[in-house]
């Protein structure tokens, strides 16, 4: 059975670090490297947005607000996606969520990891 478990988040200044991880278990290595990966966040009152994705090819994009600041990788024999964010500013407080969406069309889901960033 398929899940992905998220570890990072947690509390930092403005101007830190963090680096979120989101481990695919029980994912075998061909759905991992052909499904899309991505970062999502939700604040209270805001729709979710979508802050980092990757393709199959490695193609990446990135929501406006994080561009040059956030950074998504993945290591395929840890089957882990990565979200590096730096430069964290308040508006970045959030719950986070790791997604793959595989090639069969299903989506999967973290658990969801709160950021929040102190002024």
């Amino acid at each position: 059975q398929t899940q992905l478990v998220q570890s990072g988040g947690g509390l930092v200044q403005v101007g830190g670090s963090l680096r979120l991880s989101c481990k695919a278990t029980g994912m075998i290595l061909s759905t991992f490297t052909g499904s899309t990966m991505g970062w999502y966040r939700l604040t209270p009152g805001k729709e979710r947005e979508l802050v980092a994705s990757r393709i199959p090819g490695g193609l990446t994009n990135y929501a406006d607000s994080v561009k040059g600041r956030f950074t998504i990788s993945k290591d395929n024999n840890r089957r882990t996606v990565y979200l590096q964010m730096d430069n964290l500013q308040p508006e970045d407080t959030a719950v986070y969520y790791c997604n793959h969406h595989v090639q069969s069309g299903h989506d999967y889901w973290g658990q969801g990891t709160q950021v929040t960033v102190s002024s």
